[in-house]
């Protein structure tokens, strides 16, 4: 039976490449023109974005998803918007409360205690747009959320478990509230409640240190933006529960310009990296290896194993017993690197096996993919060669995404995605 004729799980992640069905992504709106001068360092941005011309951008990046996964979308429809999610949500009197209660418990400094009852009086459309850009109907001292494009940091699906995120930051906190409700209130979400991964509250998480290596082994980054509580509440959750049996935590150093580990390490296909060199392939002792170890007695939580590995190179080859090639971001100029891990060189996002999007202003990334056998192409050629036959090709394609404006806002393609189902027909 073709795999366009039966309905795939609700969710499912078996692995950074598997052949994408189903994604949540954000087209910046009102709450990224909110960004300005004053107040661009607290909302996490380096610039200002024009927002008309990253909304386009935006739009080419979903035509591209739509065209390549064409009719093995999942049920429901193949990108969906984390807006309209939130919108549908609240119809729900019970949402609209929930998330009122959790940007209460998330944010304390901000007083919202104060105007809960106001907060909760507010109809869908009122709460919606609030929730999105902080302004309200009355005074309350609330903040836009331009981070909102940067989807993959909300959630992270493993197996057919969801992991939610508690950011680190008071800036993307409310984002946590949001994700939250919808997995907790959306009819669309309701097979996978009983299999929600939530954190303990002192510890924070974010989605873009977390990458599904295949069915038994994930990676995770230690960074500025995911604590080692974090870390470890994470793995001990996927031993416990999914058929993950290794977790390899990437040490990286606390400092924005590697903010997740999926800014200086992505896959390409199931044995093809791309990787910002000064911080992967030195080996610096910088990779533990988690696993499960032997049963504790009652009903605890089983103990962890584990022991360091000189580099991430060696630690996946042992845990996966594959080879793997890494492609420097950047090319072979140490320069060239770091100006390019800047501008989200790294952060490719694998559409299936072979591939990948990235931004088309990394040219030293993709002269070094096309050394790799990769044929590169720009957004609009391969919309316009494949067409309707994106979804059926196999080619070793990597797509230069116009991003002279989404790039600004410190993160790439991957950053800009939340997967829900990734599956190869065998899986179906």
């Amino acid at each position: 039976m073709p795999e366009s004729a039966t309905a795939a799980p609700p969710l499912q992640v078996s692995s950074e490449t598997a052949p994408l069905r189903q994604v949540v992504v954000h087209t910046p709106g009102e709450e990224m023109a909110l960004v300005a001068p004053g107040n661009k360092d607290e909302l996490l941005f380096d610039d200002l974005l024009f927002v008309e011309e990253a909304r386009e951008e935006h739009a080419t990046l979903v035509r591209l998803f739509e065209a390549a996964i064409g009719d093995a979308g999942a049920e429901g429809g193949a990108v969906l918007q984390l807006s309209d999610l939130l919108r549908e949500a609240f119809d729900g009197a019970d949402a609209r409360e929930s998330f009122v209660e959790a940007l209460v418990e998330l944010l304390p400094e901000r007083n919202f205690e104060a105007y809960e009852a106001e907060l909760k009086a507010l109809g869908p459309d009122a709460l919606h747009r609030f929730a999105l850009t902080g302004q309200a109907p009355f005074a309350v001292s609330a903040t836009p959320l331009p981070n909102l494009l940067f989807t993959r940091d909300l959630s992270a699906v493993v197996g057919d478990h969801p992991i939610l995120s508690l950011a680190a930051t008071a800036a993307r906190r409310p984002e946590s509230a949001i994700i939250r409700t919808i997995y907790h209130h959306h009819p669309r979400f309701a097979a996978a409640r009983e299999r929600l991964i939530e954190l303990p509250e002192d510890v924070t998480f974010e989605g873009g240190d977390l990458l599904v290596v295949d069915e038994r082994v994930v990676m995770i980054g230690q960074s500025e933006r995911t604590s080692l509580g974090g870390v470890l509440a994470v793995a001990r959750a996927l031993l416990d529960r999914t058929s993950v049996e290794h977790v390899l935590m990437v040490n990286l150093p606390k400092e924005r310009y590697c903010m997740h580990l999926d800014t200086v390490f992505t896959f390409a296909d199931d044995d093809t990296c791309v990787v910002f060199p000064p911080i992967i392939e030195e080996p610096r002792d910088h990779v533990l290896h988690i696993e499960a170890g032997a049963e504790r007695g009652g009903d605890g939580p089983r103990e962890f194993r584990m022991r360091p590995l000189p580099s991430v190179r060696e630690a996946l080859e042992e845990v996966t017993g594959r080879s793997y090639t890494f492609i420097p971001c950047g090319g072979t100029d140490p320069i060239r690197q770091r100006r390019e891990q800047w501008t989200d060189g790294a952060n490719l996002f694998a559409v299936r096996p072979g591939l990948v999007v990235g931004y088309a202003r990394n040219r030293a990334t993709y002269e070094a993919l096309a050394r790799a056998g990769f044929h590169v192409v720009s957004a609009d050629d391969f919309l316009g060669f494949y067409g309707d036959a994106a979804a059926a090709s196999q080619d070793r394609i990597a797509v230069r995404l116009s991003g002279n404006e989404l790039s600004r806002g410190r993160g790439g393609p991957r950053c800009m995605t939340m997967p829900l189902v990734r599956m190869r027909n065998s899986e179906s």
